[in-house]
């Protein structure tokens, strides 16, 4: 444990942010999982549930959770498997 009173601080900030960050990736997995069954039961709330999809990934990149090219990389195998069910 450091003995600097602001490294204290920044230690403990920074594993409550690791926190926020696991919950957040845990949502999107949990949300893509979601989606991708309800895609393949053809399930009437999928779209629905894409578009939650979509905004729960789109505010992780903005926060920096992941990186801007990884969420658009998921949003569009999200999409691209929703339009090849639809089909």
């Amino acid at each position: 444990m450091p003995n600097i009173k602001s490294v204290v601080k920044d230690v403990k900030k920074s594993r409550e942010r690791r926190l926020r960050n696991l919950a957040a990736k845990s949502k999107i997995k949990t949300f893509v999982k979601k989606t991708k069954i309800a895609q393949d039961k053809k399930a009437e709330g999928a779209a629905a549930l894409l578009h939650e999809t979509v905004s729960i990934v789109d505010k992780a990149a903005k926060r920096g959770i992941i990186h801007p090219n990884a969420a658009a990389r998921r949003k569009s195998r999200l999409m691209k498997r929703a339009i090849a069910k639809q089909a």
